[in-house]
């Protein structure tokens, strides 16, 4: 896979940065640099074409997923991750996912897998509108999420399917509320205080 690794210090957590439609494993490392420039970077970017840009997964529509390639590409990637915190010497379960859009989403896939045990996410913009069977404890599990008030994307009523997603599973959740669906300077800001506290 297309990717990014840089170092940080001894000892710190890993970002794992995953753009939106149409980024590249560039997009985020910016954002990573502001939240702490200590932690160590893999930025990967999506495998999935779609109209000549970048995605992690395929979809049918807007909000509509393809659910066989949703769950073949997050297993792809979860396994990827593991092999490179073997390789560059990590504590895979440290690694700390910063999604945005359909990034978030496919962190989402692999945060639901039973052979994941994440402590934290930060994810901007999800949207996970999926019926779920799934009943995986994530009590072990901090999240902070961006949800859009007039996020032409995403509903109020799929923001709170994504919240609830996590809160029915155990996870601590800080909600942050933006405008439409977007990235501001606010929310990364608020996200770095919540890593820190």
């Amino acid at each position: 896979m297309e990717h990014i690794f840089k170092p940080g210090k001894k000892g710190m957590p890993v970002f794992v940065l995953l753009h939106g439609t149409g980024g590249d494993e560039r997009d985020l490392l910016p954002l990573a640099e502001m939240l702490d420039s200590e932690y160590g970077v893999l930025s990967v970017r999506g495998k999935e074409p779609e109209n000549g840009m970048n995605r992690f997964f395929r979809r049918t529509g807007m909000g509509q997923y393809d659910l066989e390639n949703l769950d073949f590409r997050g297993r792809e990637l979860l396994d990827f991750i593991k092999e490179q915190a073997e390789k560059n010497d990590f504590d895979v379960d440290d690694a700390i996912f910063v999604g945005f859009s359909n990034g978030s989403n496919i962190a989402i896939n692999m945060l639901l897998r039973d052979d994941a045990n994440f402590k934290r996410a930060i994810l901007f913009a999800p949207l996970y509108s999926i019926e779920l069977k799934d009943n995986k404890d994530l009590s072990g599990l901090d999240v902070f999420i961006t949800m859009g008030k007039n996020d032409p994307m995403a509903s109020l009523a799929d923001n709170n399917t994504v919240v609830e997603l996590f809160k029915s599973r155990g996870s601590r959740v800080k909600e942050y509320w933006v405008n439409g669906h977007e990235l501001t300077g606010e929310a990364v800001m608020a996200a770095k205080d919540w890593l820190h506290q």
